[in-house]
Parts: C-alpha cells; sequence; structure tokens
C-alpha cells in the first residue's frame, strides 16, 4: 500500500542526503503534492476479489506552473488494467504494447525509446527513490496554475480470507491519504477533499454481513436470495487511519465457488470469452497436538559453504522433526544427490546416519549446483501421503537463480519452501521461492540468530495440513473445465487457495443449471470430501475482476516456459493475454499516449485536422532498496516546473561520466548506458525481499550461551524424545551418575523416563528458559512420558526438583 505525500510538512527529499548536485552546485530538492480535491471510488467485490475503478481530480493552486509525475505503488496482489488523465488541453491514456514491437516511423520510433526506456525523469526516480516495491508511474505533463487533472485508474485484487472466512479489503491511501498529510489545522478533522465512495457485494453464498473501520450506510440488498448487496461510506471520512471492510458471506465452508460471465466481445474459447469460476479452498484444519505423531516429507539443501557455522543449527533441527515424517539432506555444491537416494524415514539409525555424512566444513568452490539438486529432487517421488517441504539454506546467490526460480515455479502446486539467506544479494530469489509455494523467507544477519530463525520457521511448518488435494467437476454434456495453474497438492491449516477454472463449450441440454464441484482431501489419514453446486448462469458486472486475475495468474504460469527457451509459443500466448486483458507481464510494457486536446470553441481550418498524439514516459518500474534499511510511505512526487528536468539532466549526466570513465576500453559505453535495458523475463523482477525482513530476529549474545547449554543435552535425546540414563546426562545435570539412579523413584520400571524427566525438568530450570529453542523437542519428549508412565510422573517431577533444585510446575508434563 502507499501514501500519497503531503500537505504543509515542509520539505523532504528523494535520498538520504542534504541534497542534490546541480551545475556544480548543491541544491535542496523541494518535494510537495499537488492537493486532492475529490475522489469517487466505486468498489466491486466478488467473493475474494475486488474490481477497484476510482477518479481523482487535482489542482494546482499554486501561482506557477508545475511539472506533474503520477506514482501509484502496487500490492503482491494487485494489477492495474486502465489508466488515463485528462486535463483541459490534453488527455493521457497508458497503453499495453509488445516489448518486440517496432513503430513504423523512424520519429515514432525515437519517441518510443525516449518514452519507455530512456527517459531520464523515471530512471531519475527509479535511481534515487527510497521507497522499494512496484510502482506504476506516468509522466502527465505541465500543470498550470488553477488547473486541474483528472485521473481514472482502475486495479483489480485478490482479497485475503480471514481466519473467520471474510474477506479482507483496504482502500489504498493514494485514494484517502487523510489528515496525515493534510491536517494543518489542529482543531478541525475535516479533510480537504471529497471521499465518495460505494460498495458492491455479490457471492451466492449470499452476503451476510458487512463490517468496517468506518461510518456505512445500512447494507441495501439488490436481490431476493441476498446474493447481491451495496453499502456506501456514510457521512465524512475519518482523517486518522486507512480504511477497511471486512465482507461476509453466509456460513464460511471448505470451498466456494462464483461464476463470472465473460467478455460478450470476445471470441468464444479465449481467456476473457467463456465464463470464469472463481474457488476458494479453505479446508477446516484443526490445531496439531505439539510432540505428536506427525506426516510429511522434510527436505534439507544445504550450502555447503557454511556448514562450519550450521552445525548448531542442524543439530536442534533434526532433533526437533516429528515422528511419522520422512527426510532427507542435499548438501548441493558440484553434486546434487541426497545423502539418501530418496527421502527415508524418520528413524534413530537413519539420523544418527545422515549427521555422520553431513561433512563438518564446506569446501571453498565458487560455483553451487542448487539447480541441479532441485531438479533431482522433483524427479524424486514423495512418500505417499506425505507433504513435502524445502527448506534451503543460501550462503549467497546461486549464478542461475532465475532458472532456480522457473524450477521452483514449475511444481509450486507439488511442495512448499523456507528459504534461508545470509547475504542481501540472495534475499530476492530466497524470497520469490518462499511467496510462489505458499512457504516463508527469512534473512539471517548472523551465526547467533540461525538457531532460533530455524526453529521458528520449522514451528511453522510442523502446522498440519489437507493432503492428496483434488477437484472433480460435474457439469452438462458438452462442458469442460479447465483450473489455470494447476490445484495445489497441499493446504496447510491457516491457510487457502484462491483458483480460477475456466468452463469451455457448448452445454447440450440447457435446462441444466447447475453444476457440481467435489472438494477431496485426506486430513491425518482420514479421507474427507465436500461437494456443492453452483449457479451455470454467469453472474457479474461486465468489469471481468475474475477474468483479469485469472489473467495475472495465468501469466505467471507462463513465465517460466518461455524462460527455460521452449519455443516461441509460451511468449506469444503471454503477450496475447496481457494484451488483451490489460494486465502487463514481461513481455509487454506501458506506454503513455497524449492526445492534445482542441479548444472548443475554435472553428477555424486547424480545427477540421486530427488531434495531435505523441508518447510520453509512463512506465511500470521497480524501485530497490537494501532489505536493511528502514522505508517511509509512499509518495506521489510533484516538482516546481523544470527542477525536476534539471537535477535529472546533471545526475544523467555525471552517470553517463562516470560510466564513460570506468569503461574506457569498452567501445560506444556512453550509447549502452543510454539505451533502455533489453525486455526482462525475471520472475524475480516484482519480488520485494524487505517484506520478511522485520520477522528476522536481532539476537544478542545471549542467544549463543543458550544454545550452548543446552546443546550437549539435546545431541543426547533420541529421536522418539527419550533421554537414556548415561554417564553423559548425569554430566549435562552436574550430577553424579550414582546419585542420579539412587534418587530414581522406586515406582519407575525404565530408567529412560527417569531420565526424561530430568532433563525436561533441567529445561525448565527456574533461571533458564529455552523455549524458543527445545519447543519442539520438550513436547516431543513429553509426549513420549505420557504414553508410557503417566501415574509415574507426580512423583518422578517431585523427585526431580528435590534433586536439581528447582521448582518446576506439573504443567510442563501435562499434568
Amino acid at each position: 500500500m502507499w501514501r500519497q505525500s503531503f500537505g504543509l510538512l515542509e520539505k523532504s527529499y528523494t535520498h538520504d542526503t542534504t541534497g542534490s548536485f546541480l551545475l556544480g552546485k548543491w541544491l535542496h530538492v523541494p518535494l510537495s503534492t499537488v492537493p486532492l480535491c475529490s475522489a469517487v471510488v466505486d468498489v466491486a467485490i466478488q467473493d475474494y476479489v475486488a474490481d477497484v475503478a476510482s477518479e481523482l481530480i487535482y489542482q494546482n493552486k499554486s501561482q506557477v506552473s508545475r511539472e506533474v509525475l503520477f506514482v501509484f505503488p502496487l500490492g503482491p496482489h494487485m494489477a492495474i488494467y486502465s489508466f488515463q488523465a485528462c486535463s483541459e488541453d490534453a488527455k493521457v491514456q497508458a497503453m499495453l504494447r509488445d516489448e518486440l514491437s517496432v513503430p513504423p516511423l523512424p520519429t515514432q520510433a525515437q519517441q518510443l525509446h525516449e518514452a519507455t526506456g530512456g527517459w531520464e525523469n523515471l530512471e531519475y526516480l527509479q535511481e534515487q527513490s527510497n521507497y522499494p516495491g512496484e510502482m506504476f508511474a506516468c509522466f502527465l505533463g505541465t500543470l498550470s496554475p488553477g488547473r486541474e487533472v483528472v485521473v481514472t485508474l482502475r486495479y483489480v485484487q485478490e482479497l485475503p480470507r480471514e481466519p473467520d472466512g471474510a474477506a479482507h479489503f483496504v482502500l489504498p491511501p493514494t485514494l484517502h491519504p487523510y489528515t496525515k498529510h493534510y491536517a494543518w489545522n489542529c482543531l478541525t478533522s475535516k479533510l480537504p477533499y471529497s471521499l465518495l465512495l460505494t460498495v458492491s457485494l455479490q457471492s451466492p453464498r449470499g452476503v451476510a454481513n458487512v463490517q468496517a473501520n468506518f461510518a456505512l450506510t445500512p447494507l441495501i440488498y439488490t436481490a431476493r436470495d441476498r446474493s447481491t448487496a451495496q453499502v456506501s461510506l456514510a457521512g465524512s471520512s475519518p482523517g486518522q487511519h486507512d480504511l477497511e471492510l471486512l465482507v461476509y458471506f453466509g456460513e464460511p465452508t471448505a470451498v466456494s465457488a462464483v461464476v463470472e460471465k465473460g467478455d460478450p466481445g470476445a471470441p468464444p474459447g479465449s481467456l476473457l470469452g467463456d465464463p470464469m469460476v472463481l474457488v476458494m479452498l479453505a479446508p477446516s484444519i484443526p490445531e496439531a497436538v505439539p510432540g505428536q505423531r506427525l506426516s510429511g516429507e522434510f527436505i534439507f539443501l544445504l550450502d555447503t559453504t557454511f556448514l562450519e557455522h550450521a552445525q548448531d543449527s542442524l543439530l536442534f533441527l533434526f532433533k526437533s522433526l516429528p515422528l511419522g515424517c520422512y527426510f532427507n539432506i542435499y548438501c548441493y555444491e558440484e553434486s546434487s544427490v541426497g545423502i539418501y537416494p530418496q527421502s527415508v524415514e524418520y528413524t534413530q539409525d537413519n539420523v544418527t546416519e545422515a549427521m555422520r555424512r553431513i561433512p563438518s566444513t564446506g569446501s571453498s568452490l565458487g560455483d553451487t549446483n542448487l539447480l541441479g539438486t532441485l531438479r533431482s529432487i522433483y524427479n524424486t517421488s514423495r512418500p505417499r501421503g506425505h507433504t513435502r517441504q524445502l527448506f534451503i539454506f543460501m550462503a549467497g546467490p546461486p549464478p542461475d537463480k532465475e532458472a532456480i526460480a522457473a524450477e521452483v515455479c514449475r511444481h509450486r502446486n507439488g511442495h512448499r519452501c523456507f528459504s534461508f539467506c545470509f547475504s542481501e544479494d540472495s534475499a530476492a530469489l530466497a524470497t520469490a521461492l518462499a511467496s510462489e509455494t505458499g512457504g516463508e523467507a527469512a534473512y539471517v544477519p548472523s551465526d547467533n540468530s540461525m538457531t532460533f530463525v530455524v526453529m521458528k520457521y520449522l514451528k511453522r511448518a510442523l502446522k498440519p495440513a489437507a493432503e492428496e488435494v483434488s477437484l472433480s467437476w460435474t457439469l452438462p454434456c458438452g462442458l469442460e473445465v479447465e483450473v489455470l495453474g494447476g490445484t495445489p497438492q497441499s493446504i496447510f491449516q491457516g491457510q487457502h487457495s484462491l483458483l480460477y477454472a475456466q468452463i469451455h463449450g457448448q452445454a447440450q441440454d440447457t435446462t441444466v443449471a447447475k453444476g457440481v464441484m467435489t472438494l477431496k482431501y485426506s486430513l491425518d489419514g482420514q479421507d474427507v470430501s465436500h461437494t456443492i453446486e453452483f449457479p451455470l448462469c454467469p453472474q457479474g458486472d461486465g468489469r471481468l475482476a475474475g477474468h483479469r486475475l485469472a489473467a495475472r495468474c495465468l501469466l505467471k504460469r507462463l513465465l517460466p516456459e518461455a524462460a527455460s527457451g521452449s519455443g516461441d509459443e509460451p511468449r506469444h500466448r503471454a503477450v496475447e493475454i496481457s494484451l488483451a486483458s490489460g494486465i502487463i507481464c514481461p513481455f509487454t510494457s506501458y506506454v503513455g499516449v497524449r492526445t492534445s486536446q482542441r479548444v472548443t470553441w475554435y472553428r477555424g481550418p486547424l480545427a477540421l485536422l486530427p488531434p495531435r498524439q505523441s508518447l510520453i514516459p509512463c512506465q511500470t518500474i521497480e524501485i530497490r532498496d537494501s532489505i536493511m534499511s528502514s522505508s517511509c510511505h509512499h509518495r506521489a512526487i510533484w516538482l516546481p516546473p523544470g527542477w525536476l528536468t534539471a537535477v535529472c539532466a546533471s545526475w544523467l549526466a555525471l552517470r553517463r561520466l562516470t560510466h564513460g570513465i570506468a569503461h574506457l576500453s569498452q567501445q560506444g559505453a556512453c550509447s549502452k548506458a543510454c539505451k533502455p535495458p533489453a525486455p526482462s523475463i525475471s520472475s524475480l523482477k516484482h519480488v520485494n525481499p524487505t517484506v520478511f525482513v522485520l520477522s528476522s530476529p536481532n539476537l544478542g549474545p545471549w542467544s549463543s550461551e543458550a544454545i550452548a547449554e543446552c546443546q550437549e543435552l539435546v545431541a543426547l535425546q533420541n529421536v522418539d524424545g527419550s533421554w537414556a540414563l548415561s554417564s553423559g546426562l548425569a554430566s549435562v545435570l552436574e550430577v553424579d551418575e550414582a546419585e542420579i539412579k539412587g534418587k530414581m523413584p522406586g515406582e519407575v520400571m525404565e530408567p529412560s523416563i527417569w531420565a526424561t524427566v530430568l532433563a525436561v525438568t533441567w529445561l525448565n530450570r527456574n533461571d533458564k528458559c529455552y523455549q524458543d529453542l527445545c519447543e519442539l523437542l520438550e513436547a516431543k519428549a513429553v509426549t513420549w512420558l505420557c504414553s508410557r508412565a503417566v501415574s509415574q510422573l507426580d512423583k518422578c517431577l517431585e523427585a526431580a526438583n528435590t534433586l536439581l533444585g528447582s521448582t518446576v510446575e506439573p504443567s510442563v508434563f501435562r499434568l
């Protein structure tokens, strides 16, 4: 989300320095906003997708003309499909074009080059901005004093599903800047602009309720079955926070479907021409009992260059895996072979052998073979009924990161990735692998925090899942369904999956008005199925939100095929979908078409001439920033006349000069610097690695002490959670082995029960806290004890507290 800046906040800068170098002098560059006069926003929500149409009116209230640049940051599940801006003398419209298309005339080709790749203003914004993320930017020209510009922006968005089933919509602050940037009078909270917000709702399950953090008009149903409704902003908009809506559709169900009609003007059989089914999969999955047996396949991919720093982390990781799972380990560098030919069951012998075969230090070779390792894993079948999860550790960026991202994307429905990077260079790849597969990524700043980070994400990976997920359809003869992007094989507790399925063909029996969809999956070894009916009569308001988001989904799937060099067909298909839907892809780009408006009162001969058109800068740009730097609110940049051009010219000249000095030996360095970059099909282009950095802990020296204190005890634990009564355990507890045996309660038949009670008690001593490190392996130990000696635990705990001088509560042992 983005913030439009910003009333009377004096000055701010495009970067952290004190000024900009302009013609030999350092000058301050003020960034001020042209005031928003009014905003009209129309939101259409169908289940968990939204289409937003907005009209924004800005007015230049200063006494001088201003160069105007409109900037709209994009969220991760958002896509613009229409943009235009109208002023008194011109209209600017964003148009999509094929990256490889060439205008027929040299003048148009030069215009296109200046408008897309070589225009200094957007390049300057991209190089100097402190606000990372993907942004839509369009230069609108000069706005005269007192004149207005009307911006019309339309976009589609997938909405998050809350745990209680609600669709969560947030109005972008671009459309509602509120008083944080506008309130100059502290005696009033009235906004200096008007906001008209209307929301239409639709779902075959019925619209049950709408909640908001602002005043709403009463919910008005526009259909007898309550499948459609409308609500609006009541009164003035609040000036202190974003506007948020929670929309509830009937009773939450494991599967829901809504059919959206196609575009009547599109050819039958095309992406936009046929009806689209929006399918939400959200099976109810109960929480798992800590320490219980759990299915799953855990594969660890270790960059051998950091193995010497990861021995502690690997020890805690492998000891914390649950009984009932399968695992394997790949130490990738020159080889892509796992420690075992395929994943093996998690047993004491297999873990001991695996730990023995992991090298203690890594090779000094530079190249890694992560791509080959991934392909080897994907070519190996997973154990039936076990969801595959990969833990990928990257010390640095692999040389073939684009191919790696494409390979993971091809198999996205069959597994989940947890990625750990140890350098900023590999952050984008780590984030891409995790987000593409529904996993998570973390930046590990130091060896001290590695074990804590790994254990944090292992806890999340151990959530139960619905496995062997499948969808089946029953439709009238003549109709068939294609699920775009496929169906995920697993859905984890707390997650959901939004799918797009297209109905092709013509029904032979038009009297059948409904279709049937059945969701099947396995949960804790039990087969579960849910069947729903959905109307075949397509609904929708013609805005095609579901179709456009389906196009966005399909474009993401076509990227790996195009990147792998499998012919021209994937690229041609992607361009066709992009141009038809208005959703940009790496093979298309925006160009702004500026059409001069004729003066309405003029009736002379020149009025007969067609309006003059020219190409202006309009792009989706990616703002990069260090993952360790903080970011502020996004802004719409509006600069005084001439300053932007002058600063950009000076900056660009300096950039070219330094580029030329550094490459004197290269032929044509300056011309290369001025050329637009080649069309990129990078799957990492729109990845923002800053989204996960805040969750990476910054731990002090105490973390190393905690690991060292309990490391030896963890090493002695068996995979079933128990400890054996041994001299090693006595050494860790700092108690004589003979005394431990002498204090064992007489009711205890197995020494390992007494040893395990002592170990758990030691981990929970009064002055120690190993919860973040040992929570999983401790839960496994308590589960083992409860299955063996529930009746003996009270006396064992009393004796253990006496021996160790502790006061551990019975609740630790679930008593």
